[in-house]
């Protein structure tokens, strides 16, 4: 078996890799609380989650959702930074993560967002992005997704066209094989498919939470262009501010 914590592991490829024979084992942890908090064992998993917490440390749920850590692995504080460690914790003494999480009735830990990337609809709704991003991602038309929503009637994203599986679909489909992704971004094979990925990832989430418009994007987001971090993770301030006017458009048609 393997471990995995340094990213969020979607539950499909635990569900694949399960199924070749190879058991991974993800766990969950900062550098504030000495690296792991929790992990799945090799006797206890349960993909999707992150494992249940080690011995000697404990886990909450705060009333907004986000994970509270207690133990003598957590950090004591920031190195002459009084007010960040006063931000830090709780007046009880727990430490606030940042991260968006659930605990199930078995203990075992699972994380679904991180506290800043909450989007709060003008219905009030708050929705964890990752997760539907993170569905999105796992069909193999698609490339990047962005949901987007914070103060609008509803959530919507913008998504890209994975390029190593563009040319594969052109071909399946009977496309011109010097189309690109602006040429067929209307095209109604396309726009099928990537609504079936929205629909898959409308699943995992309430209809208050589902996102009811997509636009599909000429390129994919790169980290060469900024759009991604070292970690392949997307930048959504850098992402807000250069498709604006894309988001505009897809609340007013």
């Amino acid at each position: 078996w393997a471990v995995s914590g340094g990213a969020a592991l979607a539950p499909r490829l635990g569900h694949f890799f399960r199924g070749v024979g190879v058991t991974v084992l993800e766990g969950y942890g900062l550098t504030e609380t000495t690296a792991a908090v929790s992990v799945n064992r090799p006797d206890r998993q349960k993909i999707g989650s992150v494992g249940l917490p080690l011995p000697g440390v404990a886990v909450r749920i705060a009333d907004d959702g986000e994970v509270l850590i207690h133990g003598k692995t957590v950090f004591p504080g920031y190195w002459q930074n009084e007010e960040a460690t006063a931000e830090t914790f709780t007046e009880d003494g727990w430490f606030r993560s940042g991260d968006i999480g659930e605990l199930d009735d078995e203990g075992f830990l699972s994380i679904t967002g991180r506290k800043k990337d909450i989007i709060v609809t003008a219905g009030g709704k708050n929705v964890a992005p990752a997760v539907l991003e993170d569905r999105l991602r796992s069909h193999l038309i698609i490339g990047q997704a962005m949901v987007v929503g914070d103060g609008r009637p509803f959530v919507a994203a913008l998504i890209t066209i994975d390029t190593d599986a563009f040319g594969p679909w052109k071909e399946q489909h009977g496309k011109p094989a010097s189309a690109t992704v602006a040429d067929l971004k209307d095209d109604p094979d396309l726009v099928a498919d990537v609504q079936h990925a929205v629909d898959d990832a409308n699943l995992a989430v309430s209809r208050a939470e589902s996102i009811r418009k997509f636009l599909i994007l000429d390129s994919d987001f790169t980290q060469e262009q900024g759009q991604l971090s070292a970690k392949q993770g997307i930048r959504r301030s850098v992402l807000a501010k250069e498709f604006a006017s894309d988001i505009e458009a897809l609340y007013s048609s």
